[in-house]
């Protein structure tokens, strides 16, 4: 009998001792698989960016090929406009050339014509002044020969009958010196009025003269112009033909536009064919680790040691005392059980990771932190130990890894993880667990696309009955 139960306890030791190496491996193996999980992980995030990336980019693919049409049309709109721009310019060219040069001939005679007119009148001028001057040369005689007929009616009186017939000579001379007298005023008055409508015609005339020339100047502006309308049937014409040594580039880059677009949507169906894969990889290697960690699980449940049990043993005792902690701050009227329970939580302006506050932050300050810090002393390898409630919101952390936030998220991510939200699977998890202890394998995000492998092993912590959250305890593998 005592044979017996020797041999049966070899038998149990050397189960125990083979579980306990089939511990050890497994946790190795938990580790490798948690390494792998992550590396898959980070390519089905970097295969969903370079999705997005390429959704993106095909996107802009095709509003370049919208772009690169439209262009391409407008180039043969403004072609086909240009070439009626050239065709409507060069018939007007040739119209207004025509048009100019006729009216700068006629201009340019009628012009001509006011000069000689001018210089007509200026002949009429001089005749009469000169019909003027033999005018009064005219009433200058008549006057004298009025004045001689007085003379002789005077003689002729004197001399009596002997004078009476050079008396009747002297009386005709006097009529005719008064008739040539009544002719010589009234012409000199029909001279005053010629000379006066001579004056406004030479006036007119001059007028006349400087308008000519002005015409005959802005015609001569106008057949430059002309020359300038040429000069832009011309311009248009090279326009023209930029414009027909552009469309070939044009159609050439919707040629290859067409082509790039064809060769995305191809990249984009493959990056969505790899990136099924990946998720279904992801899948995969998360069913592999949880079936590792819930071998784990019952190799330590077991009661075999395994480099594991002094961290599990930990953290559920890290737990009860958490509880205790709880439970007697309720029992003292320190905090009301709602307050404990609070999950409203309040943001932190201006912190980036975010940061948020609780009605009962600072009972976990204050009562937390002593636990905490202790626990960090257990083992070399203990990297961190921290309360999470349901939701994964981390109240109270170590001190080194709550320092004041800094207006850097890379260095916020590594150094102030307290008082934030870490709902990722392991931390998630740690919080809903109500089974004695969870044993998980993960990467720790330390900021910056930093990582760490570390193992988590967490204990519910349970007070009053009511399920509050988990005591976390992480150490380096």
């Amino acid at each position: 009998m005592n044979f017996s139960n020797a041999a049966m306890r070899a038998e149990v030791d050397h189960v125990n001792i083979n579980l306990s190496d089939l511990g050890n491996r497994a946790s190795k193996l938990g580790v490798e698989i948690a390494d792998i999980h992550g590396i898959v992980g980070d390519l089905t995030a970097i295969g969903k960016a370079q999705d997005q990336h390429v959704r993106a980019s095909v996107q802009a693919s095709r509003q370049m090929d919208s772009a690169n049409n439209k262009l391409s049309s407008t180039m043969e709109e403004v072609k086909r406009s240009a070439d009626n721009a050239r065709n409507i310019l060069s018939y007007s060219a040739e119209k207004i050339a025509a048009t100019v040069e006729g009216s700068a001939s006629k201009m340019k005679t009628l012009s001509e014509n006011a000069i000689a007119f001018k210089e007509s009148l200026s002949s009429v001028d001089e005749t009469a002044k000169k019909v003027q001057s033999a005018s009064a040369s005219i009433s200058q005689i008549a006057r004298e020969t009025q004045l001689l007929s007085l003379n002789a009616s005077v003689e002729a009186a004197r001399a009596g009958e002997s004078g009476k017939g050079f008396a009747i000579i002297a009386t005709a001379v006097k009529t005719l010196a008064d008739e040539i007298q009544g002719f010589a005023n009234q012409n000199a008055e029909n001279l005053e009025k010629l000379m006066e409508i001579l004056h406004d015609l030479q006036a007119s005339s001059a007028g006349s003269v400087d308008l000519a020339t002005e015409a005959i100047a802005e015609a001569s502006e106008a057949a430059r112009t002309g020359e300038q309308l040429n000069e832009l049937v011309h311009s248009v014409g090279q326009l023209v033909n930029d414009i027909g040594a552009m469309t070939q580039p044009v159609e050439d880059n919707v040629s290859a536009a067409n082509s790039i677009s064809e060769e995305l949507k191809e990249l984009n169906a493959t990056l969505r064919a790899s990136n099924g894969k990946l998720g279904t990889a992801n899948d995969r290697t998360e069913n592999i680790l949880n079936i590792s960690e819930e071998l784990m699980l019952f190799i330590a449940d077991s009661g075999a040691e395994t480099v594991d049990s002094l961290f599990i043993d930990s953290a559920k005792n890290l737990a009860d005392q958490a509880a205790s902690v709880f439970e007697q701050a309720i029992a003292a009227g320190e905090i009301t059980e709602a307050d404990l329970f609070d999950k409203n939580y309040q943001p932190v302006q201006g912190t980036d990771p975010q940061q948020l506050t609780t009605r009962y932050l600072w009972l976990t300050d204050q009562r937390l932190t002593p636990i905490q810090e202790a626990a960090l002393k257990i083992d070399p390898r203990v990297a961190f130990c921290a309360a999470v409630d349901t939701n994964g919101y981390l109240p109270t952390h170590n001190v080194v890894y709550s320092k004041a936030p800094s207006n850097d998220p890379v260095w916020n991510a590594a150094n102030c993880r307290n008082r934030r939200i870490f709902d990722d699977r392991t931390g998630l998890s740690a919080g809903k667990n109500t089974k004695p202890f969870l044993l998980q394998t993960y990467r720790r995000d330390m900021g910056g696309g930093n990582f760490a492998l570390m193992k988590d092993v967490s204990a519910p912590i349970v007070v009053n009955g009511r399920h509050w959250g988990g005591m976390r305890l992480g150490y380096k593998v």
